[in-house]
């Protein structure tokens, strides 16, 4: 084999090995809500929800964010508390593209994000690279 095919051969699996390793994708688990929070804490400045605000637990693991969809009620003060749980995600951030808000999500810390529910619609939300995508419905 020539030195220039060597070159391509080894230029694609390179190429194909970032890929795989930079964004895992496949479809997220379920479309239910997400479980309680017992609170958010770390080095992204995450706070604990106030009091009588809805806390919604969001994992973003090796397959995306799951829950895959929340719902929320109208006019119900709410907080999602994501967390990164797997390096072997293109999920290390999280970014609100409507709100204009994105957070890194260091590895196994909590990071609170408030949701504005004065209106009903739906809040798209996705990993940095854009590649996983999930969302808030608020009814």
């Amino acid at each position: 084999m020539s030195r220039r095919m060597l070159a391509t051969v080894a230029t694609v699996a390179t190429l194909g090995a970032l890929f795989a390793v930079g964004c895992n994708k496949s479809e997220a688990a379920s479309t239910t809500q997400g479980a309680p929070s017992s609170g958010a804490s770390g080095a992204s400045g995450a706070s604990a929800a106030p009091a009588g605000q809805k806390k919604v637990a969001v994992v973003a693991g090796e397959d995306g964010f799951a829950p895959s969809e929340i719902k929320l009620a109208k006019g119900e003060a709410a907080t999602l508390v994501f967390k990164r749980t797997s390096d072997k995600t293109c999920a290390t951030a999280v970014d609100f593209p409507e709100l204009k808000v994105k957070k890194d999500l260091p590895l196994n810390q909590e990071v609170a994000i408030d949701i504005p529910t004065g209106e009903a619609r739906t809040l798209g939300f996705q990993c940095g690279m854009g590649m996983y995508k999930s969302k808030v419905v608020i009814q």
